[in-house]
């Protein structure tokens, strides 16, 4: 699997860009602010339909242009697939595959799978479970497209059942409505629990490998799925249980007009050596911890697709120590790699690679030979 080329047209600081890329490693070079992120912000575009950076579209057009362009020609080894995104001022996105126009993006099946590694991904252990939920939603959605469908039908039914709790008119003839309600928000959410569950149990697996790996077995990493919805042997007894939780729960969600119970206050817990990760440790040990979790997320995806996916590396390689950096540049072997960095010192740990190198200077690539 491999973003082949990609074209830019007025994607923020690029005006008009084609690019051929290397199937194995592709640097790019250039001081802050000069566009180094923009292309891996296009590129996980391609795979998800959507930004990491923001959720208006209109921030990603060139500040004096009316719309913008993105293609890209994805490699999936039988088969190949072009991918075309078009964004307009205040108007709903286009996304093609294969001229083939799509309803919205979340019918988005690129075929292309991401990794991201950024150095705000330190917020999936400093910030609250919501950054922690977003992780595990993310790392699912790729895999399991109906957890998207699922996720967000459970947030509309959650809004539902919520403002039905806050209104002033509830009686006892909304019971009625509020039973509806807790039926089908236990049912999707059941799902959602369900499957956190196991993604996180194979992510655990993984992660306490690479994390003794990367520490030289100094360090055991454990994460666990922490829920207020037990999970049990049958999925009709999750639901069941889920429903007279909501009941016994009724009071207080009443009294505080919002719902208590479900997915939507689950939490990922991380542990070295049984110590909290986000209380006892370290900047440096937080840091590995992430690391950990991104690279496990990559082999997570290789077991289930049978082919690694594309990692992207945004501005991390200054955020790892020596021996850290090592280990990453053995990672890389077969798969696709972008990695962003501001100045050439970290390209000697690459030296035997596979590569091209692209400096970027205010939105203009120039490739050395």
């Amino acid at each position: 699997m491999n973003v082949e080329n990609i074209r830019l047209i007025n994607i923020r600081n690029y005006n008009n860009i084609n690019l051929n890329l290397n199937k194995n490693i592709n640097i790019f070079i250039g001081k802050n602010a000069q566009g180094k992120t923009n292309l891996i912000e296009s590129i996980y575009m391609c795979a998800s339909g959507k930004s990491f950076r923001t959720n208006k579209d209109r921030e990603i057009i060139n500040f004096s242009k009316s719309e913008a362009y993105i293609g890209t020609n994805i490699n999936l080894g039988n088969y190949n697939k072009f991918i075309e995104i078009k964004m307009q001022r205040d108007k709903p996105k286009i996304i093609r595959i294969n001229k083939t126009e799509l309803k919205n993006y979340r019918e988005l099946n690129s075929g292309l799978y991401v990794v991201l590694f950024c150095p705000d991904d330190l917020r999936i252990i400093k910030d609250g479970p919501q950054e922690r939920r977003n992780f595990i939603d993310s790392g699912i959605s790729q895999l399991r497209p109906v957890y998207n469908y699922n996720l967000n039908r459970y947030k509309k039914i959650l809004l539902q059942r919520n403002n039905l709790l806050k209104s002033n008119k509830f009686k006892k003839d909304a019971m009625n409505l509020l039973d509806l309600f807790d039926v089908q928000i236990a049912k999707v959410g059941t799902s959602i629990v369900v499957e956190r569950y196991k993604y996180i149990k194979a992510l655990a697996n993984i992660c306490k490998d690479t994390h003794s790996k990367i520490t030289k077995d100094k360090e055991n990493l454990s994460l666990h799925y922490s829920s207020n919805i037990p999970i049990l042997n049958d999925k009709e007894e999750i639901e069941k249980n889920y429903i007279d939780l909501l009941k016994k729960n009724l009071n207080r969600d009443l009294e505080y007009g919002t719902t208590e119970i479900g997915p939507h206050r689950d939490d990922l817990l991380m542990y070295i050596n049984d110590n909290d990760a986000k209380v006892f440790g370290s900047q440096g040990q937080q840091r590995t911890v992430v690391l950990s979790m991104i690279l496990s997320e990559v082999e997570l995806i290789k077991d289930e697709i049978g082919t690694y996916p594309v990692l992207l590396l945004d501005d991390v390689f200054s955020e790892l120590d020596e021996e850290r950096r090592e280990y990453l540049v053995k990672f890389f072997k077969n798969m696709q790699v972008f990695i962003t960095l501001t100045d050439s010192e970290n390209l000697k740990s690459m030296e035997s690679l596979d590569k091209t190198i692209f400096n970027i200077e205010n939105g203009k690539l120039k490739m050395e030979s």
